[in-house]
Parts: structure tokens; sequence; C-alpha cells
């Protein structure tokens, strides 16, 4: 593994326009780095990548398997009370999931260790199932690549193939986001685009527009009812939403299912750390109140946070800016700073559609990465 520079493409922002990829740049920087990638070897991304995601991935539907059956895991993971039943239910069912992205930190040498699993709203999709591709073509087009240079990047046909699996062919597929969200309203879109792709017939609706009829249907903003509905909104958030009473009872399909509740929350740490301690790909991680094994420097997280907020390296004085996060407890995990190449700090993300791993995506930025960390593209290098 390492990080390479190549000559910045000048036209890159006009074929980011082009192709929709509409958030490359935020507060006029850019978020796209076009002019470095990070170099694997095929072993590297196989055996060091690949098969741990494929493993946690697993593990992680066993605690799933664990916490569905134990009341107290859920309270422990501060899921209220009254959607244990329904999140328990779409479990026994098997209700089908669609994807996820395992983050963790690798530098080369040694096992990958995970950092965290975004398994319910993760994003930078396009960006890992396209955008990084169509970089490539066109450094091999140019000849800035050795030629059989590859990468880690089936995540646009996964998630094509995916939607039969998930969603009902014969009905409207609603997407719903917060429409002001820029980033998560591109994700979400993208998405759209890929069940389109697959044949469905969808609609995309803000969230805030949802509501509930005296049946107690979800419908959106033309009244139409939503049947299926892929969300980028989080389940916490959907928890705590005026229609979130309703849920229970409603026939609408979600995805992703409610039992993505369980593995969305950081208290997923503690949870697999629990299971299988001293598991290679593993960082030692407790509930808050049991932190005294790690010893200083530790990380402190939210059990339910986004894009890096409210986590700080205790010991380090390092914090990431506050919104608010940290109300219904923490998890505290090893502290395994990022690597440095360079001075700058990835972390990678390995995603994974139904129970697959499909493609590699990089994030660079700070001490903690957060919603301003740079996307960067990879390949894998030529035997």
């Amino acid at each position: 593994m390492e990080r390479i520079t190549l000559p910045e493409r000048s036209d890159w922002r006009e074929r980011a326009d082009a192709v929709g990829f509409i958030h490359h740049t935020f507060s006029g920087a850019p978020y796209w780095e076009d002019a470095a990638a990070y170099a694997f070897s095929l072993r590297e991304i196989e055996e060091d990548l690949e098969d741990p995601a494929e493993r946690l991935h697993a593990m992680c539907l066993e605690v799933v398997d664990h916490a569905v059956s134990t009341p107290s895991v859920m309270d422990r993971l501060a899921i209220p009370e009254r959607f244990h039943d329904w999140i328990r239910q779409s479990w026994q069912d098997r209700a089908p999931h669609l994807y996820g992205r395992f983050d963790f930190r690798y530098d080369g040498e040694g096992p990958a260790k995970l950092y965290e699993y975004n398994a319910d709203t993760p994003t930078s999709v396009f960006e890992a199932a396209a955008f990084q591709w169509m970089w490539l073509e066109d450094r091999l087009a140019r000849g800035d690549v050795p030629e059989g240079t590859d990468q880690f990047t089936s995540l646009h046909e996964a998630l094509v193939a995916r939607w039969d699996a998930v969603a009902d062919r014969g009905r409207l597929l609603h997407f719903l986001s917060v429409d002001d969200g820029f980033e998560d309203r591109a994700t979400t879109l993208y998405l759209e685009d890929t069940a389109r792709q697959a044949g469905f017939d969808t609609r995309y609706t803000d969230i805030r527009e949802v509501g509930v009829d005296l049946a107690g249907r979800y419908a959106d903003e033309g009244s139409l009812l939503i049947e299926q509905a892929f969300k980028l909104y989080p389940w916490e958030f959907m928890h705590r939403e005026p229609f979130g009473a309703d849920l229970p009872d409603s026939d609408t399909q979600w995805i992703e299912p409610p039992w993505k509740a369980i593995l969305s929350n950081k208290g997923l740490l503690a949870l697999l750390w629990e299971g299988w301690p001293d598991h290679e790909n593993l960082l030692p991680a407790y509930f808050g109140a049991e932190h005294e094994a790690l010893g200083d420097p530790y990380v402190r997280k939210p059990l339910y946070g986004r894009e890096g907020a409210d986590i700080s390296v205790i010991g380090e004085g390092i914090s990431a800016p506050s919104q608010g996060y940290g109300k219904e407890g923490w998890v505290c995990q090893a502290y395994a700073p990022l690597p440095d190449f360079g001075g700058h700090r990835p972390v990678l993300g390995v995603w994974v559609v139904g129970d697959a791993p499909c493609a590699l995506g990089i994030r660079e930025g700070g001490a903690i990465t957060d919603d301003e960390a740079m996307f960067l593209p990879h390949v894998i290098t030529p035997a």
C-alpha cells in the first residue's frame, strides 16, 4: 500500500458535473482529490480488506440474532422499547437489506482494524461506485497508470443486481431523504438511479413531506401511499419523528429494514468485542461505564452519531465539533491513530452489498474523519 501522485486532470470538475457528481466541491474546496490515489497489491485487497469485511459482516449478523433475543441488549443500545418487538419481527422475517460500509484502519502492514460499521445510511456511494472507476478509465487511456491496473469496484453493478432481492418490482419504490442535505440528496438520487436501471418505477420525496393517513398508512406529498421505501435517514431519527409512533403498525416495507437499527449503533463495537475478544480485526471496545479496561488514551463515540461529530480522543486532547450527540450514551474504543502517509491520514471504507464485499472507497481528513474529509480513488497494481 502506498500513496501515489498523478497530474491533475484539468477538466475533472466538468466531468463530475456532467455525470451528476454535484458534491465534488464543498464550500469552495474540492471534496474529490484528483491528483492522488492509493495503490494496493491484489493480495492486500483480497486478504487484508475483502476477507475481513466478509467475516465481520457475518459476525454483525450474529450480533443482531443475539440482540433480538435479549431485550437487555437493545436497552444497552438505547433503542426505545416500543420498537423492540417490531425490530425483532423484522429479523425473524429476515427482511432483506441493501448495503453497508466498514471503515478500517489499514496501512499495508498488520491486520485491518475496524473503526465502525456504517450499516444504515452510508454515503460517498457514487464516488466509490462510479466516479473513481471513470477516473481509472481516463488514467489508463492517458497512460498515467500501467496497463492492467485495476480497482476493487463492483459496487454499481452489485447495487443494480440487489434491488430485486430487497424490493417488489410490481410496486412504486419511494426514495426518501432530507432534500436540503446536499450529500444525502445526491446519494439518494444515485441509489434511485440504480433502482431504475434495475427496472423499478421510483419516486423521490423529501422525508419531511411524509405523512400518515387516518388508517395509519404512510403517504408522500402527493398523497401517494408509500408501500416500500428506501430512506437515507437514520433509524434513530425515524423513531423520534412525529410519524415514528406509527412505524410498528405500518405495512410499509423499509429499506434498510428495522433490524438495521442494531447495526447502525456504535454500541455494536462493544458487542462485537464481547462476542469475539482479541479478534485480529477488532479494537477493544466497551460501553461507556466500562471504559476503565482501556486506559488512556481511548476514543469516546456517541451511540448515535454521524460524520465524526462529538467524537473525542480522551487523553490526547482531540475532539470533533459537537452536534449534540451523546445523550443516549457512549461507547469507548481503544485508540488506533489513522496511519500517516506523508501527512495524509486515510480511512478505508469497504462496501458490502447484501452479504458480499464489493468495493473500496478512501477518505482523507484530520485525526477524526468528518464530512469534510476528501475522497481519493485507488488502484490495484498489476502483478
